[in-house]
């Protein structure tokens, strides 16, 4: 609480000028600091702290005995996404020599990327009964946002294959023909 020391102020002697008293405060910070740990408490409490978002991957492991063994697709049911620069896909159905379909420069999002997977995927489906397979082969003008990105888009729109590869350099000329690397 504040208080009022009404000590020391005039003169002591007599005779000279008088001058009033002048009075000194002094706040006592003590229930204020109370309030601010109460405070500090009640927030620590009650905030929920974030949680760290992750993603299931499947890797295979280390020391297989099967690594240069390797399995064969149909070319008609499997989709290949080239990651390119400026955050710039291009996708295509089969071969990168003879695809199936054109390859087609799209965006991320719901309306470029995930709109291509779902219609391709759909179409698969219903030609061979089979679920669509996607290669995703990142470039070296892609960055890491643009990997995560696109392993979104495999998990929102629930294709359950999908591999990680290494492109070649068919792909890239096909890429630097399009102006995405």
């Amino acid at each position: 609480m504040a208080e009022l020391n009404s000590d020391g102020g005039g003169g002591g002697k007599k005779g000279g000028k008088v001058r009033s008293k002048k009075q000194s405060t002094r706040v006592d910070m003590t229930p204020m600091v109370d309030l601010m740990f109460l405070l500090i408490t009640f927030f620590m409490l009650t905030t929920t702290l974030a949680k760290p978002q992750a993603m299931d991957l499947a890797m295979p492991d280390k020391d297989d005995k099967n690594k240069d063994e390797q399995l064969d697709v149909a070319d008609t049911r499997t989709m290949t996404v080239l990651l390119g620069s400026k955050n710039k896909i291009e996708w295509f159905v089969g071969l990168a020599d003879n695809p199936i379909s054109a390859p087609t420069v799209e965006d991320y999002g719901k309306n470029g990327i995930r709109k291509a997977i779902i219609e391709k995927s759909k179409d698969i489906k219903a030609s061979t009964g089979k679920d669509m397979i996607v290669i995703i082969k990142p470039s070296d003008k892609s960055n890491y946002k643009n990997l995560v990105d696109i392993l979104d888009e495999m998990k929102i729109t629930n294709i359950k294959q999908y591999a990680i590869v290494d492109i070649n350099t068919p792909e890239i000329e096909l890429l630097k023909r399009d102006g995405v690397y």
